[in-house]
C-alpha cells in the first residue's frame, strides 16, 4: 500500500510540473554506469536466540542469517533518457535503464558459532528500470551547469543468481521501487551535444521481507554520457514577434 501510494504522488508530481512549463522537449541522451552495490541483512527474530545447541536445533531460522552488511559488488549499467519542461531551472527527465546490482557475501557455515567462509561470493540481480527525475538546475561558472535530480526508480527484476543465503536473498519480488537523488554537472562538447558526469545514490526506500530477513539493497551510480540540446530559439522563441522592416 506504502508502495503504491509513494508511485502515485510521484507521478501526479510529475504530471503536474510538465503541463505547468508546456511539456517542451529539451534533449535527449545516453550514459554509461559504474556501479557499486551492497546488502544490508537484518535478521528479525535475532533476539530470540539463546545460544545453546538445543535452540539451534529446534530454532534454525533464528540463526540466519546474521546481522551484517555485506561487501561491495561493482558492475555496470547503462541508460537512454528524455527531457521536458519550458523552464530552464527545473525539468522532467524521464528514462530507461539496464542495471547490474548485489553483492559479495561470506556463505555462513555454523550458524550457531557465527563460523563463516573464508572467500566471497557475489549474489547478481540484473534489472530493467524506469526511472523519473525532476531536474533542478543552477547557473554557477561560465560554460558548466550544475543540477540536483531527486527521483523515483521503478524496477523489473530480468535476471538473479544467488549462491549465498539462497532461501532469502533468491526471493525478491520481480516488481519494486527505489529512491534516487543525483547530482550531476554539464559541459558544452560539439555544436548540439553536451557531455554530462552524474553522481547518483539509490537506496530501496522499503526492505525485501523474506521469513526471518529483512534485506535492503543500496547502490551508488557514476554516469557518464552525452546529450543532445535543440537550439535555445526553437524552444523557447517561437512566440517571440517577428521584424520585417519599416514598411510592412
Amino acid at each position: 500500500m506504502i508502495k503504491r501510494v509513494v508511485i502515485i504522488i510521484f507521478c501526479f508530481t510529475i504530471s503536474k510540473e510538465a503541463s505547468s512549463q508546456g511539456g517542451f522537449f529539451r534533449g535527449f541522451g545516453f550514459y554509461g554506469a559504474g556501479t557499486q552495490s551492497m546488502h544490508h541483512y537484518k535478521n528479525v527474530d535475532r533476539d530470540k536466540r539463546q545460544y545453546t545447541f538445543g535452540d539451534y536445533a529446534a530454532n534454525p531460522q533464528y540463526y540466519s542469517p546474521q546481522n551484517h552488511y555485506s561487501m561491495e559488488r561493482f558492475s555496470w549499467g547503462a541508460g537512454l533518457f528524455l527531457e521536458f519542461g519550458r523552464s530552464n531551472n527545473v525539468r522532467w527527465q524521464t528514462e530507461l535503464e539496464y542495471a547490474n546490482k548485489g553483492a559479495k557475501e561470506k556463505e555462513l557455515l555454523d550458524p550457531l558459532f557465527g563460523i563463516r567462509s573464508d572467500r566471497f561470493v557475489a549474489n547478481k540481480y540484473t534489472y530493467f528500470q524506469w526511472n523519473n527525475y525532476l531536474k533542478f538546475f543552477g547557473a554557477f561558472g561560465y560554460a558548466a551547469k550544475w543540477y540536483v535530480m531527486p527521483g523515483v526508480r521503478l524496477e523489473y527484476l530480468f535476471r538473479s543468481s544467488t549462491p549465498v543465503y539462497n532461501p532469502y536473498s533468491s526471493n525478491f519480488p520481480k516488481f519494486w521501487f527505489s529512491g534516487d537523488i543525483g547530482v550531476g554537472t554539464e559541459y558544452p562538447f560539439y555544436k548540439k551535444w553536451n557531455w554530462f558526469v552524474e553522481y547518483h545514490y539509490n537506496p530501496d526506500v522499503l526492505r525485501h521481507k523474506n521469513g526471518t530477513a529483512a534485506i535492503r539493497n543500496r547502490t551508488f551510480e557514476l554516469r557518464l554520457g552525452l546529450v543532445f540540446r535543440p537550439k535555445q530559439r526553437s524552444i523557447d522563441d517561437c512566440n517571440a514577434p517577428k521584424y520585417f522592416g519599416p514598411n510592412y
